[in-house]
């Protein structure tokens, strides 16, 4: 049996290998899993790997996604999905399929999501500062309120991925590779 320092990178490999290929698939407006595999991650190697995972896959896609560079909203998606694996870390869901998790999970994930779109739509307030004759205090509302039906959208789909998925896939990693109790 390998090392378990080799399996936990090998795990942790995989799961940056599988979000980002399933960043460049198309899907419906609302619908990411990038938050979910994060938080995940977050769970089953603590707060410092969830976070660096988060930050890794943000930089990459970044850089090298098809639809094009994140430009200097690419600091903010860092931080947010850096905050939401370092909250999968803090989170302590113990072995099992409580049902306790799957509720807890789900509002984990409506928050952290709230959290990182929050976040992401700053960015989008310095662009309208930069770019536009908005003063501060416009662009954030006006970024706040344009970016509100995209927010919801996503916290709608995170709650029920985070609610139904997380518990599934934490308990199968640990089964498969034994991560962090």
């Amino acid at each position: 049996m390998p090392p378990r320092k080799t399996q936990q990178i090998a795990v942790f490999s995989v799961l940056v290998a599988v979000c980002l290929a399933i960043q460049i698939l198309p899907r419906p407006l609302g619908v990411e899993f990038t938050s979910f595999l994060t938080f995940s991650t977050g769970i089953i190697f603590g707060s410092f790997l969830g976070a660096s995972f988060g930050v890794a896959v943000m930089i990459i896609n970044g850089f090298l996604s098809p639809w094009g560079l994140a430009g200097i909203n690419l600091p903010f998606q860092m931080l947010g999905m850096g905050i939401i694996g370092a909250g999968g870390g803090l989170y302590k869901m113990t072995n099992g399929s409580n049902v306790r998790f799957f509720g807890e999970t789900a509002v984990m994930g409506a928050f952290l999501t709230l959290i990182y779109y929050m976040i992401t739509n700053m960015g989008f307030a310095i662009n309208l500062m930069l770019f536009t004759q908005f003063s501060p205090l416009d662009a954030i509302i006006i970024s706040q309120i344009s970016g509100a039906f995209v927010t919801l959208m996503y916290i709608i789909s995170n709650t029920i991925l985070f609610g139904f998925g997380v518990v599934p896939l934490v308990s199968a990693i640990r089964k498969l590779y034994g991560g962090e109790k």
